[in-house]
């Protein structure tokens, strides 16, 4: 039963979650063809082909990762790794980490911030099949203030509406798929403070319209009131992290269409371990000031109605890149409902990308991106881990049935 990517295969027997937010249905069969998904049918009516029995387990949507840097480690201190590593090692790093990712049932991850292209590379060579790993929208270069959050690691300083303009045509021509555009300090960048507003919102919509002219969309690392509403002035499409969310803010932001990715995991992890862990210091205690009320923006969000999508922030402190369930089970625990999860990390994370129309669901007509797994994530959210087979494109890069 081999997945050549060109035979009709017919996945039957499993309970099928279409990343819609509906219930797990059962007696369905899917088929495959050239690479996608042909046709979702009872499982009588399946025809001929290649059969691969998944009784007993739940097949759903590859999932997403909306918030990745496959260039940094998830060391204790990333930052300092990638300082200190030669580029052609981080693209080696940056290639393990890919295929870690796909392997955990994560076919399709935004990077927002790599080093010097890194991450487009490893986007091309997946795209070519030389390499497993998810499909990628890389942004290249993140675009920051001078000293500016990420200006060391990940980021192009730039000050003014028409440096900000031309920081974004170079991320463009590079072959970035969406643009990042750095609107408040952030946690890891010692010496800004994540509630102070960087980029201004002549800067911020002149870096938005360059990413929406070259038909773009573009991502804000956002974590207070003042930055966020910058954003949101100027026609940003995601609001990175939102730490600091407001009943205001989250009104807009419902009104305006604009998604939130939260990346709960990401303080979080550097809370739990701590300076003991080998984490700076200063990343420690910002993140000690932040977690609470990160939990709680969520929550304001959350009930506002506003499109969230998940992601984790992979690469930052102790929040490695692969699973994305950490992010999805505080996420619940923050009051979504499982099935919304799934959806936020599906079919929400797909439209939030630009890529409703090529995955993030099981229907007819999109790419073989498929995860089956033990037990019923509908009920625990952590069956996502217990990974038996995963297509991606419909290329098989795990099978264990």
């Amino acid at each position: 039963m081999a997945f050549d990517g060109e035979a009709r295969t017919i996945l039957r027997g499993a309970a099928l979650i279409d990343g819609t937010g509906a219930p797990p249905a059962r007696d369905r069969a899917v088929v495959l063809e050239h690479g996608r998904i042909a046709a979702v049918v009872a499982d009588r009516e399946a025809g001929d082909g290649v059969v691969v029995d998944l009784g007993g387990l739940t097949l759903l949507p590859g999932l997403f990762n909306c918030h990745t840097h496959l260039c940094l480690s998830g060391q204790a201190d990333p930052a300092r790794a990638l300082l200190e590593e030669s580029y052609a090692t981080t693209v080696i790093q940056a290639t393990l980490r890919a295929r870690a990712t796909v392997e955990a049932g994560v076919t399709t991850v935004r990077d927002l911030g790599g080093r010097e292209y890194a991450e487009i590379a490893v986007r091309d060579a997946v795209h070519a099949g030389l390499i497993p790993g998810p499909r990628i929208l890389a942004a290249g270069r993140a675009v920051c203030m001078t000293g500016g959050h990420g200006w060391k690691v990940l980021a192009r300083q730039a000050d003014g509406a028409d440096e900000v303009r031309k920081a974004v045509r170079e991320q463009l021509r590079a072959g970035a798929d969406v643009i990042k555009l750095i609107a408040t300090g952030g946690v890891m960048t010692p010496g800004v403070d994540p509630r102070a507003p960087q980029l201004g919102v002549d800067e911020l919509r002149a870096g938005v319209d360059e990413a929406h002219k070259a038909r773009r969309t573009a991502a804000a690392h956002a974590q207070a009131e003042d930055g966020i509403a910058f954003c949101l002035d100027a026609g940003i499409d995601t609001i990175e992290h939102g730490v600091f969310l407001t009943e205001a803010l989250v009104a807009r932001m419902a009104r305006q269409g604009t998604a939130l990715v939260a990346t709960l995991v990401a303080p979080h992890a550097i809370v739990e371990g701590g300076v003991a862990a080998g984490i700076p210091e200063f990343a420690v205690k910002k993140s000690v000031a932040v977690r609470d009320r990160h939990f709680d923006s969520f929550r304001l969000a959350l009930r506002a109605g506003v499109r969230i999508a998940a992601g984790t922030d992979a690469g930052t402190p102790l929040n490695p890149h692969g699973t994305i369930v950490p992010e999805l089970a505080l996420m619940v625990g923050a009051g979504m409902a499982p099935l919304d999860v799934i959806r936020a990390a599906t079919s929400e994370a797909a439209a939030v990308t630009g890529l409703a129309h090529e995955t993030g669901r099981i229907a007819p007509g999109l790419a073989a991106d498929l995860l089956a797994v033990e037990g019923n994530p509908a009920d625990s959210i952590k069956a996502l881990d217990a990974v038996r087979l995963v297509l991606a494109a419909g290329r098989c890069v795990v099978r264990r049935l």
